[in-house]
């Protein structure tokens, strides 16, 4: 299999880095992305950066499992926003090795959003650090055409996060993902989910931070979305369950949405060398 397969924090969010890393392991994924900054009020955040121990613990966990810190996230860009003031999060995600920091845009003004993600780019950078963009079908960078033309302007070494649930509920098309430059895109969320003609915006947040499925449990053409990115690309999945988690704990999850995504990354590479299959 030529993808690796990560996991990102917001699956089992409530599990601290170091648990979340042991649990990760366990269920068989290659790295993770931690959430070191609070996204919402009802979800946590891990800020590493002002915790010596729990990165020690962090740092600890990743050596015994030999699982990898693949991304950090996320920053908000708000029209407040002031990237040099974001040193100790990049420093943190530079000393676990991360590749990748996700941002959100919240700013509605898109070429100060642009301004910021190339400003924030440039500290990043000289961490080892790049930046990528996500779009969110809420925001004022509803989808993918969107985020193109933000990154563009924002320059050449700030990238796109496509993550499959919001490429599904934005409009945007898979003619559209296959013509963006490998370069801009470092690597892609997983998810599935039921799909309806439209959704208000409480059942697109609800979906996106609660309920979504694991690979092939749901309605969305992942096969075909997999199928338009760059054949290495990696994938993390981004898999909440909230029912299922409190019912069976967030190992259970973990188990389960490996094993769907296993299996659809293998279906997956089938229809690689055989194309008619698809």
């Amino acid at each position: 299999m030529t993808r690796k397969l990560g996991v990102a924090h917001l699956t089992a969010i409530d599990l601290a880095p170091a648990a979340f890393i042991e649990s990760a392991a366990r269920a068989g994924f290659d790295h993770v992305g931690l959430r070191l900054l609070r996204v919402t009020g009802t979800s946590p955040g891990y800020p590493l950066m002002d915790d010596p121990a729990a990165m020690r613990e962090t740092r600890r966990a990743m050596a015994a499992t030999g699982l990898t810190v693949h991304d950090i996230e996320f920053v908000r860009i708000t029209p407040e926003t002031e990237p040099a003031s974001l040193g100790a999060f990049l420093d943190a995600g530079a000393e676990l090795g991360a590749r990748q920091v996700i941002c959100a845009p919240y700013d509605p003004d898109l070429h100060r959003l642009a301004e910021r993600l190339a400003e924030l780019s440039f500290h990043a950078a000289g961490r080892g650090l790049g930046i990528v963009l996500e779009f969110f079908p809420w925001t004022v960078v509803p989808d993918l055409a969107t985020a193109i033309r933000v990154t563009v302007a924002a320059g050449e070494k700030v990238g796109i996060l496509v993550d499959s649930l919001h490429f599904d509920r934005s409009g945007s098309t898979l003619d559209q993902l296959r013509h963006v430059p490998p370069a801009r895109l470092p690597f892609a969320h997983l998810a599935d989910a039921m799909v309806q003609p439209s959704y208000s915006e409480a059942e697109l947040l609800h979906t996106a931070r609660d309920e979504r499925l694991p690979p092939d449990e749901g309605q969305i053409d992942l096969r075909d979305f997999l199928a338009a990115l760059p054949k290495d690309l990696p994938v993390s999945v981004e898999v909440p369950m909230s029912a299922f988690a409190a019912a069976e704990g967030n190992d259970a999850v973990l188990r389960r949405v490996a094993r769907a995504s296993r299996q659809l990354l293998s279906r997956s590479e089938a229809d690689d060398q055989e194309p008619g299959l698809r």
